[in-house]
């Protein structure tokens, strides 16, 4: 497996292998591969075209869409084409959906929003072409947070490291920049985000959150450097990087609860 499309992504058809297989292109970042051509639903071009901009991110781990006669069980990141707060449709299927969900246009990139997506993965166990809280690769983990906050990057380290603007100094980093490492080949093989207190967030093993310093990675159970930095970006904007005086430099200790807000807390 090399990636994996949520509930709710859009991608392009591009050959068929018998009746099971289809190549497909993914729309949100070109990303290349097969799927089972069971697990896909076609749309008309008028619905693929307005999909792509009126739609809502599903905020909750995991919760179900209820349709006429059957539930669909869908993961944080999933996309609710046309959605209301409630219902939405695929093709002439209408579902509804009760957990919370955000749309594009009430994001705000800033490092704060960032952060908290991101600690909602805690604990998601490592998986090679992961893209879901079932099981996560370092760069799925950055491409699915950010995709959040309504900025797009691709879908490898390898080239997500050409998105922003470097930091020359890994001290000069702010909470929501982008640290990237790399192997002893020289090729950039894994990318966390920077938190307050020079500590990371990162998909090793699992989601965690270790100490990082100019040397790259170390992990505080092991006592070892793990990952050789080589260099920081930001791919935020950069007028948002004030919101850093909302961000609790306490360290990474919190509460779970906080996290996952009952949605009566108004806590979108």
């Amino acid at each position: 497996m090399i990636s994996q499309l949520l509930f709710g992504e859009l991608m392009e058809i591009l050959d068929r292998k018998g009746k099971q297989w289809v190549k497909v292109r993914c729309a949100y970042d070109n990303f290349v591969g097969w799927v089972d051509a069971h697990q896909i639903k076609s749309i008309t071009p008028s619905e693929f075209e307005s999909f792509q901009k009126d739609f809502a991110f599903s905020l909750e781990l995991v919760q179900p869409v209820m349709g006429p006669d059957h539930f669909v069980p869908i993961t944080m990141g999933a996309r609710l084409p046309a959605f209301d707060g409630i219902h939405f449709k695929l093709g002439e299927t209408p579902y509804t959906f009760s957990g919370q969900a955000i749309s594009p246009n009430d994001i705000v990139p800033n490092p704060e929003f960032i952060l908290k997506i991101a600690k909602r993965y805690l604990n998601t166990p490592f998986l090679w072409g992961g893209r879901s809280p079932f099981g996560l690769d370092a760069a799925g983990f950055i491409q699915l947070v950010f995709s959040m906050a309504g900025i797009a990057l691709p879908r490898e380290a390898s080239l997500q490291i050409d998105e922003g603007i470097t930091v020359d100094f890994v001290e000069q980093a702010t909470p929501g920049d982008l640290a990237f490492f790399d192997n002893k080949a020289g090729r950039i093989h894994h990318v966390g985000i920077i938190m307050p207190d020079r500590r990371i967030i990162h998909s090793y093993g699992g989601v965690r959150i270790d100490l990082l310093d100019h040397y790259g990675i170390y992990n505080q159970q092991t006592k070892k450097n793990t990952h050789n930095l080589r260099l920081a970006k930001r791919v935020l904007p950069v007028d948002r990087i004030q919101q850093l005086a909302n961000i609790n430099h306490s360290g990474v200790e919190f509460k779970q609860a906080e996290l996952f807000p009952s949605p009566l807390s108004g806590d979108k």
